[in-house]
């Protein structure tokens, strides 16, 4: 057992260049003593050889890519979760995604790559769809909105430096909504003129989720970037549809958003 004052006075010196061996013999301590020194040290900071490092913006002050990031919060919020499962030793995130869109699978996984540069995502098959998931213990400190129980059944809030992601990129966040809980359709309806019934096609956007305040962030952010839009609700589950119609909104989310793929 050595005093703290020791052990200090080891990593000092590792931290500034000095060898193991020549470290041991100054401080008069085994080699193997300071070796494991060394080693925890550079596990506390997330610098072992062959390791990398969970990044965090919090912890570390790691940087973020933010158009990714405002995407990724949007998929998070619609078909996104964070488990912690007993076999594993960190959260992971998941997104849930239809294996009808394999373009939007392929932009999860490249966006999960942009905000966590240094994990690799995975994707785990389930019927008719994929989880592509992520694993890091600062998950929670990414999406703070983590919690137990269902998301509409508990507050969703984003604090200031999310909301302040979603007002620089209100685009990317409204893509990762659609992704995940939306569609754009093409609705038709007849009209008799000069006794000729003719048909009419019109696409339009929903975007349908049970949470009111999943909701309410949805249409905030429609209102700060000039779409119109209209609500309806399903009184048999309570789930709530965002209507996307005119034609002037629609032909800006076009620009946006687009269909899935």
């Amino acid at each position: 057992m050595y005093e703290l004052s020791v052990r200090e006075r080891a990593v000092d010196l590792l931290r500034n260049g000095t060898g193991t061996a020549e470290t041991a013999r100054k401080l008069g301590i085994p080699v193997g003593t300071v070796s494991w020194w060394k080693h925890r040290d550079l596990a506390k900071r997330g610098e072992l050889p062959g390791r990398k490092r969970s990044p965090c913006l919090h912890c570390y002050g790691d940087g973020l890519d933010r158009p990714a990031y405002s995407y990724l919060l949007g998929l998070y919020l619609g078909d996104g979760h964070i488990s912690h499962p007993k076999q594993h030793r960190v959260p992971s995130l998941f997104i849930s995604c239809d294996d009808k869109w394999p373009g939007i699978m392929d932009a999860v996984e490249a966006t999960m790559r942009q905000v966590f540069p240094s994990l690799s995502p995975c994707r785990v098959r389930r019927p008719g769809s994929h989880n592509v998931k992520v694993y890091s213990k600062h998950l929670p400190c990414y999406f703070p909105q983590h919690g137990p129980g269902k998301k509409h059944e508990r507050t969703i809030a984003l604090e200031p430096w999310q909301q302040e992601i979603v007002d620089a990129h209100p685009w990317e966040f409204l893509r990762g909504l659609i992704h995940s809980d939306g569609c754009r359709i093409t609705n038709w309806a007849t009209k008799t003129v000069d006794e000729v019934k003719k048909r009419y096609e019109y696409p339009r956007y929903f975007f349908a989720n049970t949470s009111t305040d999943i909701i309410g962030l949805f249409t905030a952010t429609l209102d700060a970037v000039g779409v119109q839009w209209k609500a309806s609700i399903r009184r048999s589950n309570g789930l709530i549809n965002i209507s996307v119609a005119r034609k002037d909104s629609v032909a800006l989310m076009d620009v946006h958003i687009g269909p899935k793929y």
